[in-house]
């Protein structure tokens, strides 16, 4: 079960309870929810918020590969996962992603949810640029997409 959106901060926040509610179930045992904040600062900057962009499209058909990479490589079958990515402009302390999953048992959803995190940041484009307190402002490098099909 998979649930995945890339989130218009112009219009919407990413909200821990619409995880909650997806997760939910009395067949797992385990709920693992991680959340990607805004943080103040970055290489010994100062920062007051960050703009995500982002190929939604594209991301959207990263996080649907990873989730059935995981079936294959984890073999944890019976779980519920809930990927949602801020896009726009974001201030401090805001949530820029949540993962959450559900599992049958605690190991599967730690092990589920840090895999989940690493193949994002190696796979899905979304960009994000840092704006400081010095008004300047800049595009981080990241990672370089895989040669994999996406």
């Amino acid at each position: 079960m998979l649930h995945t959106k890339i989130v218009d901060s112009k219009k919407e926040k990413i909200l821990t309870s619409n995880a909650e509610k997806f997760i939910k179930d009395s067949k797992f045992g385990a709920s693992i929810y991680f959340l990607g904040t805004v943080r103040n600062i970055n290489d010994n900057k100062i920062v007051t918020g960050i703009t995500y962009d982002s190929h939604d499209e594209m991301v959207i058909k990263s996080f649907e590969e990873i989730y059935n990479e995981a079936d294959k490589k984890l073999n944890i079958k019976d779980k519920a996962v809930f990927i949602e990515h801020a896009k726009g402009y974001l201030t401090l302390g805001e949530i820029s992603i949540i993962i959450a999953v559900g599992c049958k048992h605690r190991d599967q959803a730690y092990v589920l949810s840090r895999y989940i995190i690493e193949e994002i940041k190696k796979k899905s484009p979304i960009w994000k640029k840092e704006h400081y307190e010095n008004e300047d402002s800049e595009w981080l490098e990241g990672n370089p997409l895989s040669n994999e099909k996406i």
